[in-house]
């Protein structure tokens, strides 16, 4: 059986574990957008009314959901899958080493492609919110750099792991900050809070998802290229620490 076939094969299966567990697929999938449903209701006065909370919430609920599978909870399976000894019983079978990557990252690009079809339907059902064609290239490159990168940061973030039980305070410790102040959660694009988001990824991936949807965005097509290039440059950085790093065998 060739490898490409071992990594769609893998893909597939991670994907039938993944929604046989109500717990994440509520918590990856549907509370993104039980948050874009409440924040378009609850937060329209004081965005200028729906149209515009829809235009602020839109790309932002992208890019949250698109970390929430493809960073947390890539994350936490990786964990407990090494401490559950599934990884090192997976190290000892003929499936190459890429091939298992492959297809664990295959699982959560495929649940962020769903979320963002989602999202990116009610922004255009509910509001007429659509992306203008001429930026449709940045949206689909936006997401596919975000996806790729933020599953490579999930990978490296797994050496700093110790244990199963700590997996989810520790991973969520890690970005749940960053989305409160990267203009993601709450409009915030400016102040100190700002200037620090700006260091790193989940801001760039916001600012690229929004210029791509809003045409009248401070943020033109040529910066939000720029943006990419800094998540991409962050997705290449943690792929050089998962290769490192990346352990098979049970820390706790």
């Amino acid at each position: 059986m060739s490898g490409l076939r071992l990594a769609a094969g893998r893909a597939r299966l991670e994907n039938r574990v993944f929604w046989r567990n109500p717990t994440a697929a509520f918590f990856t999938i549907v509370f993104p957008l039980v948050f874009l449903l409440v924040a378009d209701v609850a937060l329209a006065g004081p965005l200028g009314g729906r149209g515009q909370a829809a235009r602020f919430y839109t790309p932002s609920i992208m890019a949250f959901g698109l970390i929430t599978a493809c960073y947390t909870s890539l994350a936490m399976g990786v964990v407990l899958a090494r401490e559950a000894g599934t990884l090192k019983r997976l190290r000892g079978t003929p499936l190459p080493t890429w091939a298992y990557v492959a297809g664990r990252i295959g699982q959560p690009l495929f649940v962020a492609a769903l979320l963002a079809t989602l999202i990116g339907l009610y922004g255009a059902l509910v509001h007429g919110l659509t992306v203008p064609l001429e930026r449709l290239p940045l949206l689909l490159v936006a997401l596919t750099a975000g996806a790729l990168s933020f599953s490579a940061l999930g990978l490296a973030i797994t050496a700093a792991v110790p244990n199963a039980g700590a997996a989810p305070a520790f991973i969520n410790a890690t970005i749940l900050p960053l989305l409160l102040i990267s203009d993601v959660l709450v409009p915030l694009d400016q102040g100190v809070l700002a200037t620090i988001a700006g260091l790193f990824p989940v801001r760039h991936l916001t600012d690229a998802l929004r210029a791509a949807y809003d045409p009248t965005a401070a943020l033109a097509a040529g910066e939000g290229t720029s943006s990419i290039l800094v998540v991409g440059a962050w997705g290449l950085a943690g792929l050089f620490v998962a290769l490192r790093s990346f352990s098979w065998s049970p820390r706790g």
